[in-house]
């Protein structure tokens, strides 16, 4: 069986975002129009469907990160804070939009919580993130007929 490991995170990321565009239990906020994505930012993002990707590549961190938590969760989508004349530092993202779509990903049956060690996948979650792994590996295979012999 395939798995998120097998396959590059740009296409798989791609094709999670198509099917969670049709969860009912997904949908932006009416804040995240407005909102920036860290304090690292200087303005919100610019692709209407961000917050399914940002919920795709959340499903697929947890995957592999097993148990994590919020806060490691905002680091990991941080970057560099521009001082102005002082040195650039390192921060994290916003907190809020990581919870925010924990939550909505919750309710859709795919995260759930652990006491002690973060949010991890459901069974469902699991099979979600291996069935959709399974169907872009089928199409790179379509694209690219020399990657059966890996």
């Amino acid at each position: 069986m395939t798995t998120v490991y097998d396959v590059p995170a740009k296409e798989l990321i791609d094709a999670l975002t198509k099917k969670l565009h049709d969860e009912k239990a997904i949908t932006p906020p009416e804040w995240s129009h407005f909102a920036r994505t860290g304090i690292h930012t200087e303005k919100p993002p610019t692709q209407k469907n961000w917050w399914h990707v940002r919920c795709a590549s959340l499903l697929r961190k947890i995957y592999i990160m097993k148990g994590i938590g919020v806060e490691r969760l905002s680091s990991e989508y941080g970057g560099i804070r521009d001082r102005g004349s002082k040195p650039n530092k390192a921060c994290t993202g916003s907190r809020s939009v990581v919870r925010e779509a924990l939550q909505q990903l919750e309710t859709a049956g795919y995260v759930t919580k652990v006491k002690g060690k973060g949010r991890m996948l459901t069974a469902k979650g699991s099979s979600f993130m291996d069935n959709t792994s399974h169907e872009v590996m089928q199409i790179l295979l379509q694209q690219h007929p020399e990657l059966k012999k890996y």
